[in-house]
């Protein structure tokens, strides 16, 4: 049985060395992780080990943001810079989505909530002793991956918090011969691919495009790509964890059971204790794979060809993805003035010879011709489709990397399509581009149907299975230096979304947990109730909701593992934090 009392020791010792350091005089401290970092320092260190206890033979690296002020309730923290460690992290304030920095108001101002501690962890041990010290001590827990939550839940909280950085569990290991590989949470995507890649060219992973997002908060929430019609979700595709939960026991698919392994993949992250790494089946692929991207206008009948396509896509064969991007483009041909541009993208697991013919009968409106396409292979296609098709392998491998295309600030939202939206409706979303706000803005469709139409939707926590047309990924974004006026941006996205509420599911309206969006629901700052946490649970889950209440209920009853949109138990125990 680890203990606390040796890493209580460590942090009394850093405590003293910070007070030293800063010509202070410091007492003891009064909580394991908080009290060494309650007073008002700057700090990144290095904490020595203990010979002996929970820390194990290394080191853990812990950096202290400075806690200049409290908020009265006790609840935000207005901290100084930190080190370089502490700035990756955070992106300089700034959240990273898809590769892109991602940032809204709540995670710039001065007085944004800030980390007590951020503990980025060589061993298990080290995991386990923040766990045990942070719940002794009323402290909630943020587990970062890759940085990539939408509404930064990953690194930001309204209660004292630490943040447990996977950064450094993130080893790949491919088995060929068997067809699996094991990946830890704190890999990112590229990473992943280009190990796959590195042992055979024949072998993929049905995951996303943007190479910067973390494993463990991507699988987590399910994850889909261009493979997923062909062999489902990420998370239908795992046959194996690691977790460590609540008590610091470390569990495997055996002995955590069927529930809980059944509840990790696609539940989201953050509500039943921290997945350490994930065992993945591999899939298989042709050596030659096909993508096009054919782009038309307003002007150029883009409206009716994506009517048509909403009666098509879903029906294509499961070797083909299917989406259409539109965003608010300038119109050359008068003079300068702006439009709506619609890009249909497509990939497909074969070569051209058998791609252009099978577009040409299903949807001859869009006048796809063999010089339309481009034969590559399946990694190639990943930078392709994540736009750094002119970039090396070896920027699979930089998970700092952020695009220069999308803007630094965004707000996004989703939603799922059964029936045909009509042309009336089309238009009526097309208008909303000429608004000022819509600047830097986009919409992405992508078909469903193929395999995702066989699996059940009880499989695993993600519903959104048989009966869907496509899902609906809404973004608007603006720049640094109109962060001040970001209420407008959010607030045209809003009207967007309640303008689309007709066209779209409905009891519930569904929603994609991995683009998480607190305006659908939050749970309440103390206990939350399941009534409460059922409106958002519904939208993001179903049905699903209720077995997801179940297994929290066993694993984690004092709902200690929390966060504004983590799921409750029926019953809480756990003490109120005080602030």
């Amino acid at each position: 049985m680890y203990r606390c009392s040796k890493f209580y020791r460590v942090c009394n010792s850093l405590l003293k060395w910070l007070g030293m350091q800063q010509g202070m005089l410091v007492s003891g401290v009064t909580t394991c992780l908080g009290g060494c970092l309650g007073y008002g320092f700057t700090h990144g260190c290095k904490v020595p080990s203990c010979e002996e206890g929970c820390l194990g033979d290394q080191d853990v690296i812990i950096v202290a943001h400075g806690l200049e002020s409290r908020a009265s309730r006790g609840a935000k923290y207005a901290g100084s810079s930190v080190r370089r460690r502490a700035e990756q992290c955070f992106g300089g304030g700034k959240a990273e989505a898809c590769g892109d920095e991602k940032q809204s108001s709540k995670f710039s101002t001065p007085d944004a909530p800030k980390p007590l501690v951020i503990v980025t962890p060589l061993s298990t041990s080290h995991i386990q002793s923040t766990i045990y010290c942070s719940r002794n001590h009323g402290l909630q827990i943020r587990t970062r991956s890759g940085g990539h939550d939408l509404e930064g839940l990953s690194y930001v909280s309204e209660v004292p918090f630490v943040v447990i950085d996977l950064v450094n569990f993130r080893s790949v290991d491919v088995d060929v011969e068997n067809r699996v590989a094991w990946v830890q949470s704190g890999a990112v995507l590229g990473e992943l691919y280009y190990r796959i890649v590195e042992k055979s060219r024949t072998l993929a992973f049905p995951a996303g495009n943007c190479h910067t997002v973390g494993t463990g908060g991507y699988f987590s929430g399910g994850g889909y790509g261009l493979l997923f019609r062909k062999y489902g979700l990420a998370a239908d595709n795992i046959i194996d964890a690691q977790l460590i939960d609540v008590n610091g026991r470390i569990l495997d698919r055996k002995s955590m059971g069927e529930d809980l392994f059944w509840a990790i993949r696609g539940g989201g992250g953050g509500s039943f204790g921290i997945v350490l790494a994930w065992k993945l089946n591999l899939v298989s692929i042709p050596t030659t794979v096909t993508v096009f991207t054919v782009s038309r206008t307003l002007e150029q009948n883009a409206i009716k060809l994506i009517h048509r396509w909403q009666y098509i896509a879903h029906e294509l064969p499961d070797e083909i993805f299917s989406g259409v991007s539109v965003i608010r483009a300038a119109n050359s041909s008068q003079d300068g003035k702006k439009t709506v541009l619609a890009s249909f993208n497509s990939f497909f697991l074969g070569g051209i010879d058998e791609l252009v013919p099978l577009m040409q009968e299903r949807f001859p409106e869009l006048g796809l011709v063999k010089e339309d396409c481009i034969e590559m292979s399946w990694i190639e296609s990943v930078l392709y489709f994540g736009q750094i098709q002119n970039e090396s392998l070896e920027i699979l491998l930089d998970r700092n990397f952020r695009s220069p295309l999308t803007s630094p600030y965004f707000k996004a939202k989703s939603d799922y399509v059964k029936e045909p939206i009509p042309e009336i409706g089309l238009r009526g979303l097309w208008s909303r581009f000429s608004e000022e706000e819509a600047e830097s803005t986009g919409f992405g469709f992508f078909a469903y149907g193929g395999i995702m139409d066989e699996i059940p939707e009880t499989a695993n926590p993600f519903p959104h299975r048989a009966g869907n047309l496509y899902k609906i990924l809404y973004f608007v974004g603006w720049q640094e230096e109109d962060n001040i006026n970001s209420e407008r941006y959010i607030s045209w996205i809003r009207r967007v979304y309640s303008y689309m509420s007709s066209f779209v599911s409905k009891s519930p309206r569904e929603a994609y947990i991995n683009y998480r969006d607190l305006d659908i629901g939050t749970n309440n700052k103390g206990n939350t109730s399941y009534a409460q946490a059922s409106i958002w649970g519904r939208k993001y889950f179903k049905n699903n909701f209720e077995r997801l209440v179940r297994v929290k209920t066993m694993i984690d009853p004092e709902n200690f593992f929390r966060h504004e949109q983590s799921i409750p138990p029926l019953v809480s125990s756990r003490k109120k934090i005080a602030h």
